[in-house]
Order: structure tokens, then sequence, then C-alpha cells
């Protein structure tokens, strides 16, 4: 395999989880059934540009499908996140009617609908019907392929250049950076800003937040990598903002190399810290294995426990993550009785590869399991506060150590 950048051969492994389906591939009641397909779900380490990427094994199409369950807008804290980010945005880089905003991976319309509300041209641009649904149905134009070269160059002869593109939490899943980059540049407008969101790869190191890596998930992203990524492609990064979202994120802000925009002093002092931390240092990466195993036979070790003492153990959060957890220390029904999700469209269905049932939160009450674990640790704070366990039970965090709380 080589490296979907540089085209390096890889030769040092970061992580492996083993075998795992892919993660937000949920189960029907029939389809338990049938044969559930795995893959290998291996990290390799470039030593050249220093991307982290999966073992390549299959093709976008067959991760994000028409009826893709994840609904940005099932959490009030990301909803927040959105609206937030609309104002400030629009306030710095001056948009009105006369602008026009695209974002990459709009999902169900949960940030665009802000710009929508406020007079502001946009467009969504999702490849899932189930997302782009949704996002239809409350006034946010979609237009439903994968982003890419070819797509931004029809949106360049239709006079449909951006003055902002904005992607959140897209540019870690998608097969060909190289391809996808270079059709941010293309379908930007000259003087217009690309806004990426993005989890930091130092913080998932710093942080132990290996249940992060799942087959959706194509790149692991450093500011140092993607620096080359937007410079081979004609872009430059002027500006970047740290962000508590998913473990910690970094937002970068890109303009064309041309662009007179001086690169503020943020830029060159996280580089400092990447290099600093370890980023470009093999021996960071291979030692990462027994970190996420430690997480891993913790988990397990106090499931068994509980398990023998007679406690029930749920969950809550059908989330990726969790799947990534569940399946990588092998977590069946026996274990985790069920896990609840505020998203109708998951509950009925199962966990990938666990078969873990999922529930609507109100089971919760009524079941009165002794431990619930949290898998969406990102939300942690948000679950606390919106599920109370009146009965006497205890959350519970495996990530980024195992914690019972009080």
């Amino acid at each position: 395999m080589k490296c979907r950048h540089c085209q390096t051969v890889l030769e040092h492994v970061f992580l492996n989880l083993g075998f795992a389906p892919p993660s937000n591939a949920y189960l029907s009641k029939e389809a338990l059934c049938a044969p559930e397909t795995t893959f290998p779900l291996k990290l390799y380490v470039c030593d050249k540009c220093w991307l982290v990427q999966t073992e390549d094994y299959t093709a976008a199409d067959d991760l994000f499908s028409g009826d893709y369950a994840y609904f940005s807008s099932t959490s009030k804290g990301w909803l927040q996140h959105a609206e937030h980010y609309t104002a400030t945005i629009s306030k710095r880089l001056d948009l009105s009617k006369e602008s026009f905003v695209i974002e990459v991976a709009s999902n169900d319309g949960y940030l665009l609908k802000n710009f929508v509300a406020a007079g502001i041209p946009c467009l969504g641009i999702e490849p899932t019907d189930s997302t782009a649904d949704a996002a239809e149905k409350i006034g946010v134009p979609v237009l439903r392929e994968f982003f890419g070269m070819s797509t931004a160059m029809s949106l360049a002869e239709d006079g449909k250049c951006a003055d902002l593109i904005c992607g959140n939490n897209v540019y870690a899943h998608v097969p060909d950076i190289n391809d996808f980059t270079q059709g941010l540049r293309i379908a930007l407008k000259e003087g217009g800003t690309v806004n990426l969101e993005f989890p930091h790869l130092m913080r998932l190191i710093e942080y132990n937040q290996f249940d992060t890596v799942y087959h959706e998930h194509f790149s692991y992203l450093s500011l140092t990598s993607v620096l080359q990524i937007f410079a081979q492609s004609g872009l430059r990064v002027f500006d970047i903002e740290e962000l508590a979202t998913h473990g910690g994120s970094l937002r970068v802000y890109g303009c064309h190399d041309s662009d007179l925009r001086k690169t503020e002093p943020a830029v060159a002092a996280m580089i400092e810290r990447e290099t600093t931390f370890g980023l470009k240092d093999l021996s960071v990466y291979q030692g990462f294995q027994k970190k996420a195993d430690k997480v891993k036979n913790d988990f397990l070790a106090f499931l068994v426990e509980q398990n023998s003492a007679g406690n029930s153990v749920a969950a809550y959060g059908a989330a990726a993550k969790g799947n990534t957890l569940m399946n990588y220390a092998g977590v069946k029904p026996d274990l985790i009785a069920f896990v609840c999700d505020a998203a109708p469209s998951k509950q009925g269905k199962f966990m990938p590869g666990s078969h873990i049932p999922i529930l609507a939160p109100a089971e919760l009450a009524k079941r009165k399991p002794d431990f619930v674990v949290i898998l969406p640790w990102n939300i942690a704070e948000e679950v606390v506060q919106q599920q109370v366990l009146s009965w006497g039970g205890s959350f519970v965090m495996a990530v980024p150590e195992l914690r019972v709380l009080t």
C-alpha cells in the first residue's frame, strides 16, 4: 500500500484493531440471520508526509449508503456548535445575500439551515439519500454527490464557486484526499475561504482516543500533513482554531495560494507544538498500540466483573466509536444487554458486529441497569444532563481510561 497523499510505500503500523464490520452498518433484525462482512481495521503512518491512514479495503460508496444512519441534528450540543459557527464566520467574512456558501457533507442540514435563515444563499453536497431528504425537508438545497474535482468543475462551469466552503468532519472521510482538496480549490472563488474541521491526530494520541478509528475515517490528520496536502493542491492554510469538539479538533482556514491575506502566527505555533509532541517521531506512533490494548483490557475486565456479580450493564449512544470499542473488546449482549440512542434511524436496529439491540432512551428508566456505559464520550456531559439515573445507577466511561462517574 502507498500513501494516499504522497505515494510513499507504507511500512509503519500505527494501530491494528483486527477485523470489524463498518461502524455505521447498523443491522435490521432480518439481517442478523445473514453473514456479516468484516474488514481489516489497521492504520499506517507515512514517514514522509506523516499522514495516518487506514489500510485500503473498500470503496467509499460501500460505507456511505443511501440509508446512512448518522444524523448530525441528533446532538443538541452539535446544533449549538453549528449555530455559533454560522454567526461568527458570517461576521468574520462579511457574508450577505450576495454571498454563496457550500457545505461539503452537509448531512441533514444541521448547519446550512442557519445560513438559509439568515438569507445567505447556500448549497449542501451530500451523497446519502437519508440525510439529504431530511435537509431538503427543512429548506436546504442539496446536490446528491460525492465531492471531488468532477463535482467542483461542474459547479465552476455553472458559475457556482463559493465565498465560503465549509466541511465539518468530512476531510478524514474521503478516500482520495488529493482529489477532494483539488476540488476545494476549483470550487472556491478568488478571495474565498475554506473552513475544514477535523479531529486532531495529536489529541487522538494524547488522550488515547483509539475508538475514533473506524473504516469511514480514511485519514487521521495533523496540521503538519494538512499543510502539505493543501500546498500540493494550490491552497494555503492562513489560520487555525483549536476546538473542543470530538475530543479535540482543528478548524483550518484555507485560501488560494495567491491570496494576499497573511498567514497568522497560530499556524507556525501549532506546527511547533506538533513537532515537540512527536508527530514527526515514529516511536510516538509505534507506542500507541499498548495504550489502546490497556483501555480494551480494563473495559472488558470491568464488564466481566459486573456480570459475575450479577449487575446489569447497558450503554448509551450507538456511536461509531462505540462500535469500534465493543468489537475490538469482543463485547456481546451477555455483557452489555442493550444500548439506547436518541436517533430514530438507529432504534430497532442492532449494533454491527456485537449485535447488541438499540432501543429508545426511555428504556433506561424502564429497565434500570446498574451501570450505563457512555460510548460517545465526546458528548458525555450532555448525556449525563439529559439522562438522570434516578434509581441509583452509575454512568461509566471507558476512554481515555475506565471511570465510574458518581
